[in-house]
């Protein structure tokens, strides 16, 4: 079945909504779900959003802030961009029903995590990317030009490919035209046509053993647009936040967010002493490359498997009051985080690189757009600052509606496109090979491409890695499609996109650090 849309969305967290939400002024919308509309990265963002409220606080120390987590890497102009548009998109938060906590004078209760050097995070508690998502839903399911496909999975971008023409990285002009998309439960793949589409599909965690992402985290916007001929950057900076709770077995890891050091929880070794002060002066609020690193070193010199973080000194009502959730959970494992510290671990969290975009989230792809985790802005550069994610995928997903609105009406749908083609296909013999080569994948990433590498280990991920990919493709090849094997392509590019680019980089920056390159080089940008 074919299905024509002026704008096709590809993922339901804050950038793909809000995308939504503002184009659909101009014209009819898809929005498509890989699972529900509230299993999105951005549900589980506990911490907040960085933006500037009230004095002592600006702009010029939010960018300075920003710059130096960066390490150097940031793009400048984006990074001044995003932080001077906060306000507004703040405002317009707000004003589509998202309840930030305030305090007893009616002030925006705000939160500071590391590398900020003032408060400045809006939250909800500690439950923030929920609420915000909620929020959105709520106003997305009342839009009358926005037709919502839940448990829908798109496979690939259509481009020149599907029209028998060779695409390759140097073709001038690719251009997008949608989507081939899987319906989940009628195993029906549909073929949207769309003049405009915004890849928005969040982060990379399922190529990693433990992760705070969600099972749908499995990179599929930047694998379906390295497959498509797209530009793809920094995929080496990948995010371990440093204080993941230590539960072995629960996937998604639960995440101890960045606000409750801020707040003023320590960390400690397992004797109760404090260790951060060695790394850094700024102690256990430094930027979070550090303190994973940092976390990394104290549990291989002491051949442990986790650190504390003590919040036990803090008012107990206060620590409840602001961290309910976490005080939940924990209790529930038998913790009681007023009286007793908390086990955590560094464990895969975000992805600073992905797919190249413009001033306009214009990919280089002809009339496609992303926003988001999946996208390389410039904003985050080697190291993303605590809580400047949310706020990148609605500047992003803002600027990329203004700019396809301009755009739409000079463009056509292609026709042409043909429906998919599974002739010669079948039902895969055993699904435990799929389920196999997924756990091998996790286990290379989190053994060889982890906190710290060298160029023996990236080489030996990528040896293995290489058969994975060969025993993959010929799968698909001669199999019926399913979500499952299309995640497990996805995740193999992923992971072999991290690889890459690791061995390109002949130092240590932010989040990639080598033991055979460990200085950084001149600053870059």
């Amino acid at each position: 079945m074919t299905r024509k849309f002026d704008f096709l969305v590809i993922g339901s967290g804050l950038a793909g909504i809000s995308f939504a939400i503002k184009a659909s002024q101009y014209g009819k919308v898809a929005l498509i779900s890989k699972s529900s509309l509230d299993d999105t990265n951005t549900s589980y963002a506990q911490g907040g959003i960085a933006a500037v409220t009230y004095d002592p606080d600006n702009f010029e120390k939010h960018i300075q802030d920003t710059l130096i987590a960066g390490d150097g890497h940031c793009n400048e102009v984006t990074v001044r961009k995003v932080i001077e548009d906060a306000p507004a998109q703040i405002e317009e938060l707000i004003n589509w029903g998202v309840d930030f906590d305030k305090d007893e004078l009616g002030k925006f209760d705000l939160h500071k995590e590391g590398g900020h050097s003032e408060f400045r995070i809006l939250h909800h508690k500690d439950n923030t990317g929920f609420e915000i998502q909620k929020s959105l839903i709520k106003k997305i399911r009342k839009n009358p030009n926005i037709e919502i496909f839940e448990n829908f999975f798109a496979i690939e971008i259509l481009t020149q490919h599907h029209l028998g023409e060779v695409v390759t990285l140097h073709t001038p002009d690719i251009e997008c035209y949608g989507a081939y998309v899987l319906d989940q439960e009628t195993n029906h793949i549909h073929t949207f046509l769309s003049k405009i589409t915004l890849m928005a599909t969040g982060g990379i965690g399922g190529v990693y053993a433990t992760t705070t992402n969600p099972q749908i985290a499995t990179g599929d916007g930047i694998a379906m647009v390295h497959r498509a001929r797209g530009v793809i950057q920094d995929m080496e900076f990948v995010q371990f936040h440093p204080t993941g709770l230590y539960n072995p077995g629960e996937r998604p890891t639960f995440l101890i967010t960045e606000a409750i050091r801020g707040y003023g929880a320590v960390l400690r070794c397992k004797d109760g002493r404090e260790f951060m002060q060695k790394y850094d002066e700024r102690g256990s609020l430094a930027p979070r490359d550090i303190v994973a690193r940092a976390i990394d070193n104290e549990m291989k010199i002491r051949g442990h498997q986790f650190v504390y973080l003590d919040v036990t000194h803090k008012n107990a009502e206060q620590t409840k009051e602001h961290f309910p959730n976490i005080y939940k959970k924990c209790l529930s494992l038998g913790i009681d985080i007023t009286k007793d510290m908390l086990p955590v671990s560094p464990t895969q969290h975000y992805l600073c690189g992905g797919i190249v975009v413009d001033e306009h989230a214009k990919s280089s792809i002809k009339n496609l757009y992303a926003a988001g985790e999946c996208t390389c802005t410039g904003l985050h550069g080697a190291n993303r600052l605590a809580s400047n994610s949310l706020l990148e995928a609605i500047v992003y997903a803002d600027v990329a509606a203004k700019h396809a609105a301009k755009e739409l009406d000079t463009i056509k749908w292609n026709e042409f496109i043909p429906n998919w083609n599974d002739e010669g296909t079948k039902l895969p013999e055993e699904m435990v090979l799929i389920t196999q080569s997924f756990r091998e994948v996790e286990q290379i990433m989190s053994t060889y491409v982890g906190i710290v590498r060298s160029n023996l280990r990236l080489k030996r991920a990528m040896s293995r890695l290489e058969i994975l990919y060969r025993e993959t493709e010929n799968l698909f090849d001669r199999s019926v499609v399913s979500r499952e094997i299309c995640e497990l392509r996805n995740v193999i590019s992923v992971a072999y996109l991290i690889i890459k680019h690791a061995l390109r980089r002949k130092e240590s920056r932010g989040l990639h650090y080598t033991i055979d390159y460990p200085k950084r080089m001149k600053s870059e940008r």
